[in-house]
């Protein structure tokens, strides 16, 4: 089944409801900041998980105390879809101090 990007409006509306995600370009991105290196490559396994779980993969990068994910869908030609709102979903339920716990 082929993935249909999002709409701006439907960009715009999703992000709204992930507070600190944006659009650069075309592609969602996000920084977390954390406590230490260690917190900081503890989320990139987890995320990396995630990751495996949804078959949709970021472009994940770990610095001393951060971690940053830049996602968009290239079975949909390098657009922003829902899957890529899903995965953002999911990362933001385990990162530290953000989202749902």
């Amino acid at each position: 089944m082929a993935v249909e990007p999002l709409s701006q409006k439907e960009i715009e509306d999703r992000l709204a409801e992930l507070p600190g995600w944006s659009l650069d370009g075309d592609r969602l991105t996000r920084s977390y900041r954390l406590g230490s290196h260690f917190a900081a490559a503890a989320l990139v396994v987890h995320i990396a998980g995630i990751q495996d779980e949804l078959d949709h993969h970021s472009d994940l990068s770990l610095g001393y105390h951060t971690v940053s994910l830049s996602v968009h869908t290239h079975s949909a030609g390098g657009a922003v879809t829902e899957k890529d709102f899903s995965l953002a979903r999911r990362v933001e339920d385990i990162a530290p101090g953000h989202g749902a716990h």
